[in-house]
């Protein structure tokens, strides 16, 4: 064989997310894009802000010697420094940029800490339903992944983490707002699991709190995602400009460890060399400075809230039940049977794409991303309606 046994497992259990993506490209040659609904990948339709085109005309312009050269494995001082304030604002704690690596996207920032504080066999345990690569990621290090149950609303069910817990344990991976809940967890859920991680935490080992934060600036209805770093001495932030500036082909996010962290430097020396061995070397030059420059910017999230609005209330009207999301932009539906994937495929022959619970640990329901146009909302509303009333299990 000329691959790795481990890596054709993992193709057979690959992704369902780009599996369905797979499936649109032949049924929009077929059908013609129009006439596709397709909901299955988490790619943002919206522009980047203005701003972020002043700045990279301004900064891509630039003549200075070196601009385009190799930097330290973490990045640029002045990056992490600016970084560094507006974490210091999201997280409410005193950090400087010696507590932050640029990373290329909040992916290569989770590789990087897998590498950094596994070993072979250590557990990480997630929440269902969570992000489908997570396993990948852990794995990718000789990790184990460990499910856990959320409440029945999706927050955290502190109860079941506990439970869960043993003496391999290494690492609790939250997301929020959650993929692909739309959850936002709350800051006493987020304390309470902080509390739990502190009596858990034998001397010289601790159970990290790891915060994946790509969607923390889409959040609607006046909600917003809790602090993590000054909830918790042992946690690490992991966020992009994927989807808060609509890049997410250009790989710029970032890491933030907690100032007061076990060993903090040793775990920052591990960042930055992993950085390195694992072939990331450094985050983009280009895009460091850019980011660099446009804290407060994002795109805009009421465009996704009235997407959201207007699915909500179609599919509802439609007959589907769901817990309405609070942030990201991703709907979790209850599909008519366990059977998720079945009615996903019976979605397909009314040309809706959307991607099985089971792809994400939540079986019995169907995810679907609305970073698409209001008009393919809701043009495909009746679609679901006529599929959920042809549906024969």
């Amino acid at each position: 064989m000329a691959i790795s046994d481990k890596i054709r497992d993992s193709i057979e259990k690959s992704s369902w997310i780009r599996r369905m993506f797979e499936e649109g490209t032949k049924l929009k040659a077929e059908f013609g894009a129009d006439n596709v609904y397709d909901f299955s990948l988490g790619n943002p339709d919206l522009e980047p802000p203005a701003e972020f085109f002043n700045v990279l005309e301004k900064i891509s312009s630039s003549r200075v010697t070196g601009i385009h050269g190799y930097m330290p494995n973490s990045g640029f001082t002045d990056v992490r420094n600016s970084v560094a304030e507006k974490i210091k604002k999201e997280h409410k704690l005193e950090i400087g940029g010696n507590s932050v690596i640029m990373t290329c996207g909040a992916a290569g920032g989770m590789n990087i800490i897998m590498k950094t504080i596994l070993d072979p066999g250590d557990e990480v345990i997630v929440i269902k339903p969570f992000f489908a690569e997570y396993g990948f990621y852990i794995s990718n290090h000789q990790g184990v992944m460990v499910q856990v149950e959320s409440s029945p609303d999706f927050s955290i069910n502190i109860d079941n983490i506990k439970k869960a817990i043993t003496d391999k344990t290494r690492g609790v991976i939250i997301n929020s707002p959650n993929n692909p809940t739309g959850k936002i967890y709350s800051e006493s859920d987020i304390e309470n699991l902080g509390a739990l991680l502190s009596s858990k935490t034998p001397s010289g080992r601790p159970i990290f709190l790891i915060a994946d934060e790509p969607y923390r600036e889409i959040a609607y209805d006046g909600k917003a995602a809790s602090p993590v770093l000054s909830k918790y001495k042992n946690a690490f932030v992991v966020n992009s400009y994927s989807k808060s500036l609509s890049l997410p082909g250009e790989r710029i996010g970032y890491v933030a460890v907690n100032p007061q962290m076990t060993d903090h430097d040793l775990v920052l020396g591990g960042l930055n060399l992993c950085n390195r061995i694992l072939g990331f070397v450094n985050a983009p030059a280009l895009m460091q400075r850019i980011v660099a420059q446009l804290n407060d910017v994002s795109v805009a999230v009421d465009v996704y809230k009235n997407r959201r609005d207007i699915f909500i209330k179609g599919l509802r009207d439609a007959g589907y039940t769901f817990t309405d999301p609070e942030g990201a932009f991703y709907l979790f539906v209850k599909t008519p049977t366990d059977d998720d994937v079945s009615f996903v495929r019976h979605l397909q022959k009314y040309n809706i794409l959307a991607v099985p619970g089971t792809g994400f640990g939540g079986p019995g329901y169907f995810r679907l991303a609305y970073c698409v146009s209001e008009k393919i909302i809701e043009r495909a509303i009746p679609k679901f309606k006529e599929a959920l009333s042809t549906y024969k299990g």
